[in-house]
């Protein structure tokens, strides 16, 4: 045997025992998750509207519209949640929204740990409504603000992996530019999030 195989031989000798697996990272979440969300999402330049109830969407809806001075017009997803509201102010457009346009969307989960609103891409929940728009409102349930991400993604694998995630944390923007940073440069100008209190029916 040369001396290179004998000083190999000896390395793999000493290999060490293999170690136990860690424990699963989990990172302390201090406070409210629905006020530490709120905060966030304000940070990333979004706005959050808190709601007693989802039957007052529409009436929000109508006076967010009526703030930006934008048609009473909506496109709206094929959500039956979203569909069983009374729209008698605003107009409902099926179609696929443009960029000038307004589109509503309902967020099954948002994290409190960045503001981000976490959408899987369903049939009644087109991945091309968070990218299209000029405007997008987004309408979230209180008690689906979790901790963190690793946790919105756990519960959506426990349920049914969808082809695409959408994270949505404010407004698309970029700084590409001469570091100058720019709203709408992939997707909507603006955001704005209707945060529900009450626990849906069902």
């Amino acid at each position: 045997m040369s001396a290179r195989e004998d000083i190999l031989r000896s390395i793999r000798a000493r290999k060490p025992a293999a170690l136990s697996r860690p424990a699963a990272y989990r990172r302390a979440m201090d406070g409210d998750l629905v006020e530490r969300f709120v905060a966030c999402a304000n940070a990333a330049n979004a706005t959050v509207h808190v709601l007693d109830d989802l039957a007052q969407v529409p009436d929000c809806v109508s006076g967010l519209l009526r703030a930006r001075n934008l048609a009473a017009v909506v496109h709206l997803p094929p959500d039956p949640a979203l569909d069983g509201l009374g729209w008698d102010r605003t107009q409902i457009s099926r179609d696929a929204p443009g960029p000038d346009d307004t589109a509503i969307s309902a967020a099954p989960y948002g994290v409190a740990e960045t503001g981000t609103l976490v959408f899987p891409a369903r049939a009644a929940s087109p991945a091309s409504w968070h990218f299209r728009p000029g405007f997008e409102i987004a309408v979230l349930h209180a008690q689906n603000v979790l901790p963190d991400l690793e946790t919105a993604l756990a519960k959506l694998r426990a349920r049914d992996w969808p082809h695409t995630i959408n994270l949505v944390t404010g407004p698309s923007r970029t700084a590409d530019i001469e570091q100058t940073l720019e709203l709408g440069a992939h997707g909507p100008k603006a955001l704005a999030i209707l945060l529900i209190r009450a626990r849906p029916a069902g």
